[in-house]
């Protein structure tokens, strides 16, 4: 039979070796902790070692995943969804997305479209705004800043 320090060693290094790769929220590594069938007890005795230790933080997480994919860039409604689906809490996100500074949606909406517009060159102004439009929308942007922006570069 394995010694339970044994199983907890075993979960402790597999999260290790998970956040060598990037860092990753609470929710995330309880996941594919389960994924490895370790149990429910271990899976909170490692997570609670981790959080002790300062090795996961979900604040830490959102503000270094927010950072990363507004570099893409994306919107943040697209980013806010995608911390939600790796279980970052909603407060959390909103926090850190509060304490961004510097980032104007409109302005980056408006370098990607011009940007985009440069390759749609040759095709039908109606249908340009289209497919900027989804594209823009794909990326995360909100509909209002789009609209406006795109409204602002057709005049």
């Amino acid at each position: 039979m394995v010694r339970r320090t044994e199983v907890f060693e075993r979960a402790r290094n597999y999260a290790f070796l998970l956040l060598k790769f990037r860092l990753r929220s609470e929710n995330e590594l309880a996941q594919r902790l389960r994924l490895k069938k370790i149990s429910e007890e271990t899976i909170q005795e490692v997570i609670s070692f981790l959080k002790e230790k300062k090795f996961i933080d979900d604040h830490v997480f959102a503000k270094a995943w927010l950072d990363s994919r507004l570099k893409r860039p994306l919107g943040l409604r697209r980013i806010k969804q995608e911390l939600g689906q790796k279980g970052v809490d909603k407060k959390i996100i909103e926090q850190e997305a509060a304490k961004l500074k510097d980032y104007s949606e409109s302005q980056t909406v408006l370098g990607l479209a011009k940007e985009r517009l440069n390759r749609l060159k040759g095709v039908e102004p109606d249908c340009a705004k289209r497919r900027l439009y989804a594209f823009l929308l794909r990326r995360g942007f909100s509909p209002e800043i789009v609209t406006d922006v795109l409204n602002q570069l057709c005049r």
